[in-house]
């Protein structure tokens, strides 16, 4: 029997392989849109996390009428009224290397001392089924902004988000390790829940 195919709305290799070892014993068959044959243009112009995933899912729902998720996150220091929050894909321009993202944020950061870094990333996953239901989950981690960038696990802002509780990075973690603690991880289980109860 064919297993049912779960595409997920992202052409980011990093996260596909976090996604595929969390939903892995769901017994979907998961798809990148890449994977699924599709090539659409979307345009995130929602406010929060919430209605930019449903915008991507929505768009890829209703080119592939399977089963679709996608997720919205980002990085909000406390420090810095949120920011970058909803924006840290487009932070400093979309096609800006992070390298050059976290060496900003360090920058203005500057001077701060360690109680006031505050951090937190944010994951928003929603999902359209192709009965047209929609569902949204939100999970997050919180953590501090380093002083510079450690780590070569991660990718985006995870080199300058430190976890206290382990004396990491984001991106000094293993792969294992990350997917139990982060943001992303912790939504992928939450939807996970919501879709076994369908």
């Amino acid at each position: 029997m064919e297993k049912e195919k779960l595409i997920f709305a992202t052409g980011n290799a990093g996260k596909m392989k976090e996604i595929r070892m969390i939903l892995e014993d769901t017994g979907y068959e998961v798809l990148s849109m890449k994977e699924a044959g599709i090539r659409t243009y979307i345009e995130e112009n929602g406010k929060t996390y919430e209605e930019n995933a449903l915008i991507k899912a929505r768009v890829v729902a209703a080119a592939a009428g399977e089963l679709v998720l996608a997720d919205d996150s980002g990085l909000e220091i406390d420090y810095l009224n949120r920011e970058p929050g909803v924006y840290s894909a487009r932070y400093l321009g979309e096609d800006t290397p992070y390298s050059v993202k976290n060496a900003d944020l360090i920058r203005r950061l500057e001077g701060v001392p360690e109680e006031e870094r505050t951090a937190r990333f944010v994951c928003a996953i929603a999902a359209v089924l192709p009965d047209g239901q929609e569902l949204t989950v939100r999970a997050t981690v919180e953590g501090r902004i380093g002083y510079e960038e450690r780590g070569q696990n991660g990718f985006g802002y995870d080199p300058i988000f430190y976890l206290p509780e382990t004396g990491k990075s984001t991106a000094e973690l293993t792969e294992e390790e990350k997917n139990v603690i982060s943001h992303r991880g912790k939504a992928l289980r939450l939807m996970k829940e919501e879709l076994r109860k369908r």
